[in-house]
């Protein structure tokens, strides 16, 4: 890593800006107390979130709030025509604000899950505090009787996943410099949350589904639901009940519910494999040997002749020899069983800004002529 310590000191000072500016921030406890929210009714749960968003709003929460009208408008009522994607928290629906003429996703969480209501309130309090390039913007938020929707801005060229997993006939693939640009801004936003937000976040849903790609296809991540508060003080995990997405989850959490951040690293290495390969973290339509993406590479990581393996075979072969290793290493360091030994956001990001600027800014053919140097 000592080839990175020049760009160290430049991070540090930006580092510390960013503190600086979220310690101004002075309801970090109630942020705190929001993050570990229960009900005891759905009565209370309502009224809860209704008031508690209109009083700690007046002077915390940047983010406008909307009517459900002004929603239905931009929307065109739900068109299913405007649906951008739906899961388990949802829909996303494409809209443009009538006022601003400002495009952007509206989501639409699922009124009957308890989990559901919970996440809305974190995510608004989450993305009005923590400002980041690499964070996901929340334009606004509408909590209109049982109405729970949040506003971002439009990432026209929508999920890492849609770029990478779910490849449509036709769409051309991520070529190398892309993919470590995507990686780069990813690990930044992880670094932001561990190592800028006072006290540390932990997102705890890192997949390629979270991180949407704008029109230059720079990373955002969102979805901040799931997000819990790190530790302070002398304590070293905090204890929660097992979320977020199989594959992704580092084995620590899975087992025994103790999160740190280093559970955001070994997701963060898990996705970084598959911008590498491909491949998608669970894929049961492959051999047995190969369904699961961490389980293949671990031996292969062991060997580097078999490096060249591990590629997308939609690269084509188009990549820094040297980079594929160095990026595999990183990988391998952020999906080491043992949480203490995984390196810090912040090393993660110095690795692969190497990758992304260094490397990404050659050419093809001065790619060739580096590896025939080496």
């Amino acid at each position: 890593m000592n080839c990175f310590t020049c760009c160290l000191s430049e991070q540090k000072l930006s580092r510390r800006s960013l503190k600086k500016s979220i310690k101004e921030y002075h309801d970090t406890k109630t942020l705190a107390s929001f993050a570990n929210i229960s009900f005891k009714s759905d009565s209370s749960r309502r009224k809860y979130i209704t008031d508690e968003i209109k009083k700690i709003g007046k002077g915390n929460i940047s983010a406008d709030i909307f009517t459900f009208r002004d929603l239905s408008i931009a929307t065109k009522n739900f068109n299913p025509e405007n649906l951008l994607g739906e899961g388990g928290f949802g829909r996303v629906y494409k809209g443009k604000m009538e006022k601003t003429n400002q495009v952007v996703a509206v989501k639409q969480l699922d009124r009957n899950g308890f989990q559901g209501n919970r996440e809305f309130l974190v995510e608004v309090l989450m993305l009005s505090l923590l400002h980041h390039t690499n964070l996901v913007n929340l334009v606004g938020y509408c909590a209109d009787g049982e109405q729970r929707i949040l506003v971002y801005d439009f990432m026209p060229n929508g999920s890492l996943e849609d770029h990478l997993l779910d490849l449509a006939p036709g769409r051309k693939a991520l070529d190398w410099k892309t993919r470590m640009k995507i990686a780069e801004g990813a690990a930044r936003g992880l670094e932001y949350l561990h190592e800028n937000a006072n006290p540390p976040v932990i997102y705890r849903d890192f997949k390629a589904s979270n991180i949407l790609l704008n029109e230059n296809f720079d990373p955002k991540l969102s979805d901040f639901g799931l997000a819990k508060l790190g530790p302070t003080g002398d304590k070293t995990h905090v204890s929660t009940r097992v979320m977020g997405t199989y594959g992704y989850c580092a084995p620590e959490y899975a087992l025994t519910g103790q999160l740190t951040t280093k559970s955001d690293v070994y997701s963060f290495g898990v996705v970084f494999l598959e911008i590498i390969t491909g491949r998608r973290v669970i894929d049961n339509s492959r051999p047995t040997e190969e369904q699961n993406l961490v389980t293949w590479a671990t031996p292969l990581f062991k060997d580097k002749r078999k490096f060249v393996l591990m590629a997308d075979p939609l690269l084509e072969g188009r990549y820094p020899l040297k980079a594929l290793y160095q990026a595999l290493a990183v990988a391998a360091m952020c999906l080491q069983e043992e949480a203490a030994t995984r390196p810090l956001m912040s090393d993660v990001v110095t690795a692969i800004e190497y990758l992304a600027v260094k490397k990404g800014d050659m050419d093809f053919d001065e790619i060739i002529d580096d590896h025939n140097n080496t």
